[in-house]
Order: structure tokens, then sequence, then C-alpha cells
């Protein structure tokens, strides 16, 4: 099916309107994960990682096979999730401690940030950077910042609210050519530059599975795939297979549809 195709090749950009070609028994699992999958990241190199209902983490190749399994997620607290985007440094998220735990490949652990040693006090989302380092955006006085493994401040935002009327409380941060995008479900959008500097505020609302590939963006929700690229007007729309519907999470990599849906993770290869 091309269209999904050229998302994976990085090249889509949607037609409005335009549906699925195939029939939904077009879509049928080559794959399934044999036990319960609370939630689950795919990185562009096809590793896939996998939280279970009992917080532990899971790791697997490009080709199925398991590269690692991390037991002491618990010592940390609940899990909040995984960024996975850098394949040699994994990055674990524990909001409720405020801790970053850093992971090699392997899953072995490589260092631990304690936010609050570092004066940062309340985050919701981290990403790693296009440089190795880590972007956080701290509510507590509202700054997009940027550190080091060691939790030192490389560089940081002014406060917004001294250059924005309306505040993001983002769920999750993206950095991508050149750019960061602040996802608030109940807010849009907010689009800076590395320096901080605010560009746009897309009111894309409610949207799961946010990604974004040559600079279009793309999210789900319970029955469409949106995709918006500038200076389109609204992000086009396709009908997901009823197979996908309702799903909890969606990732794509390589020619490999990843669908979380009622506890159970399936993998699709394209039609």
């Amino acid at each position: 099916m091309k269209l999904i195709r050229n998302i994976l090749l990085l090249s889509a950009i949607f037609a409005c309107g335009e549906v699925f070609a195939q029939t939904d028994s077009a879509y049928q699992p080559v794959s399934e994960i044999p036990y319960p999958v609370s939630c689950f990241s795919v990185n562009p190199t096809g590793e896939l990682y996998i939280i279970t209902p009992g917080n532990q983490l899971k790791k697997y190749g490009p080709s199925g096979d398991s590269i690692g399994v991390f037991n002491n997620v618990k010592n940390y607290g609940q899990l909040s999730y995984v960024a996975g985007q850098n394949p040699w440094k994994t990055l674990l998220f524990y909001e409720g401690f405020q801790t970053i735990v850093m992971l090699d490949n392997y899953l072995s652990v490589t260092g631990t940030i304690q936010l609050a040693n570092q004066n940062i006090f309340k985050v919701r989302a981290i990403t790693s950077s296009y440089d190795n380092h880590i972007w956080v955006f701290d509510e507590g006085d509202f700054k997009i910042k940027k550190i080091d493994d060691n939790g030192n401040l490389l560089s940081a935002s002014v406060d917004l609210r001294q250059v924005m009327d309306d505040i993001p409380h983002p769920e999750k941060i993206i950095d991508n050519d050149g750019l960061l995008y602040l996802y608030d479900p109940d807010r849009g959008i907010f689009v800076f530059d590395y320096y901080g500097s605010f560009k746009i505020r897309l009111p894309f609302l409610h949207w799961k599975n946010l990604f974004i590939v040559d600079k279009t963006i793309y999210g789900f929700d319970d029955t469409k795939m949106y995709a918006y690229k500038s200076p389109q007007p609204l992000p086009a729309e396709t009908i997901l297979p009823s197979s996908f519907q309702n799903a909890t999470q969606i990732g794509f990599s390589g020619q490999k549809i990843y669908v979380l849906k009622n506890g159970t993770l399936k993998v699709y290869h394209q039609p």
C-alpha cells in the first residue's frame, strides 16, 4: 500500500481526504508479542522498547531478537515513558520522582539525573537533543532547558510567561530538524527554535502518537490519521483500517506497523 509506505520512506504528504487503498483484510499481523503490553516505543532503526504491566522494560532488535531486559525499573518508581530515539542512549523518565535514568544499547544503567538536585522541580516531558544531550521543559519556571548527562544546565529559554499569553503544559517534546515541538493535547503544538524562541502554535488537539517526519507532523485519533506540513491550512486526514481503529498506540519503522490494542501488541508488514 503506497500511501503508508511513503510515510515510512520519509517522503509522504497526504492528499486531503485520501483513504487507505487496501481493504482491512490486507492487514494481517505477522507476529504478536506473547505477553501483555502497557506501552511501547520504536525508533527509526527498528529497535522496539516494551513496558509490561509489571513495569518491566524489554528491548528487541529490528529482526525481533531480544536484546535486553531492564528489571530494575521499579527501583526508581513508576516509569512514565521511554525516549529511545538515540539507539546508544535510552532515556527513562520517572515523573513522580523527577528522575532520568540513562541506559546503554544493552539496557545497562550509565547514569541517573535527579532533576531536583539541579534546581529543576516540575518536569513532565523530556527528549534527546540533536547533539546527544537532553531537553526538558521545566514548569517550575516555564523554561525550555538543555542539560548534559550530569544534569548540568547548558542552555535555557526565557520564562515563556514573559513572551506568551497561553503557556503549554506539554506531555511530549520532539527535536526535529532544527526545531522543538512541545505538544499539549489541550492547547496544541507549540513550535520553538533551539534557542527557545517561539515560532508558531498549531491548534491540533487530542492527537495520539505524535511524530514528525521530514517536517510533516503526524498524529492519530481513534479512527483517523492526520498529517500536516506548512503551509497547508489544515491537516490532511486518512481513514485507518478497522483493525487499527481505537488503538492505544500505533508506531512505524521500516516496513513494519506496530499496533497496541487492548493490551496486545501486534506487528504488521506493509501490504
